[in-house]
This record gives structure tokens, sequence and C-alpha cells, in this order.
């Protein structure tokens, strides 16, 4: 006769509930995708044209965020030359080696004068122990948000792509993205594209899978643009 299994603890239940918020792999996604439409009946449409998403992760940490700085407000092509420039020119790539670097020299790779603030100050505040990127995945997707945005040059959209892309977090929500909020318009017959403000409220009803929402609305902008 096998022994009764005895109950989690609080450490282990803890855990388990740190892990849940993490989309670390394609069926993990799957299975958001799947709450999500029992949780809002009107994205079983949704998903009948995009079935399920692919899960989209990049490099988390510094290396991740900075990728993310570098290719705002410039092209796709333009942020992959400058993007390769910055990351070759360090060995290693570490907060500490890029914030002892001078802006002349980071000027040359491309960077602009704010993104080379930006980056500096970033990397001085992992350096002196003030932020821990990879521990803001254990945090409410809100709270890591704020988190993120209080630091100089952050905006919203670069917090919630590092959030979703680098960590993985379920619930966040790039509410400020463009395609998501032209997504909602389609998939939800709205009369305009949303603001960021009406997404962020939009966005309550998928917590705590919001960034799942967000892979279902860039599917769908992909698909209806094949």
């Amino acid at each position: 006769m096998s022994e009764p299994q005895s109950e989690p603890g609080e450490g282990e239940n803890a855990i388990r509930e740190v892990m849940r918020r993490y989309l670390d792999t394609q069926s993990d996604l799957d299975r958001a995708i799947r709450a999500l439409v029992k949780q809002d009946p009107r994205l079983a449409a949704v998903v009948a044209i995009t079935g399920i998403p692919a899960l989209r992760r990049r490099e988390p940490g510094f290396t991740g965020l900075a990728r993310i700085i570098v290719g705002q407000q410039v092209s796709t092509a333009s942020a992959e030359a400058i993007w390769g420039r910055v990351f070759a020119a360090f060995d290693p790539f570490h907060p500490r080696t890029l914030h002892r670097a001078t802006d002349a020299r980071l000027g040359r790779l491309g960077l602009s004068a704010a993104k080379i603030r930006t980056l500096k100050s970033i990397a001085l505040e992992i350096r002196d122990g003030r932020l821990d990127l990879a521990g803001l995945g254990a945090l409410g997707a809100d709270e890591a948000h704020a988190r993120l945005t209080a630091l100089h040059g952050v905006g919203p959209w670069t917090a919630d792509v590092y959030l979703l892309f680098c960590l993985g977090h379920r619930d966040a929500w790039p509410a400020a993205d463009l395609a998501v909020q032209e997504g909602m318009r389609i998939g939800l017959h709205l009369d305009h594209r949303p603001t960021m403000k009406e997404a962020v409220a939009l966005g309550d009803a998928w917590r705590p899978y919001r960034g799942a929402a967000a892979h279902l609305w860039w599917a769908l902008i992909h698909a209806t643009r094949r």
C-alpha cells in the first residue's frame, strides 16, 4: 500500500504560483490561450482565424533590455545594424563595461545621446544593486511595469515588451503597442483603434493572461495581412 501524498507546503505553493506567471514554452502559451478563451468567449472567433499563436521570446537581463532600447524609434534594419555593432564592441556585454565606455565611443556605434543616457543609467542601477531585472518576473505585472518605467528613459512600451518577451511574464500587457491596439480594433469590431488608455481598460478583461492576449492580437494582425 502506497503512502499518502502530503499536501504542498506554503513555500512550494508560492513557487508554483510564481512559475504559473511565465510563458516559458509553447505549451504554456497554449494553456494560457485556452484559459483566455474560456474567460472571454469573444476571443474564440479570433483563435479560429489565427490558431494558437507562436510563442515569442528574447534574451533576458541587461542584454535583452538594451537591445529593446537600441531598437526604439528606428527601422528594424537600422536597429539590427546598430545592435550588432554595440554588442560586438563589448566582450563581455555587461553593465559594468558599457557604463565605463565613453559617450563618444557609444555614439560612433550609432547610439543617440538619449539612448546612451538611458543605457548608462540602467547599467548603473544594476551595478549598484538597485535593479534586479530577472527578479521582476516574480512580481505582479503592474508592479514590475512600474519598477521599469521608473527608470530613466524607459517608457511603457519598452517595459512591457521586456516583461513579455524577455521574461515571459504571462500578464504583461503592451497597451502602447500599435499592432496590439489595431488587433483589438479588428477582433473586437471596434469603431476606432483604441488609445493606450482605452487598451489598458480593455485588457482588464483578460487578466491574468494579458500577455497571451497580446500574442493573439499580434497573430490576428499577421493573419489579416497575409
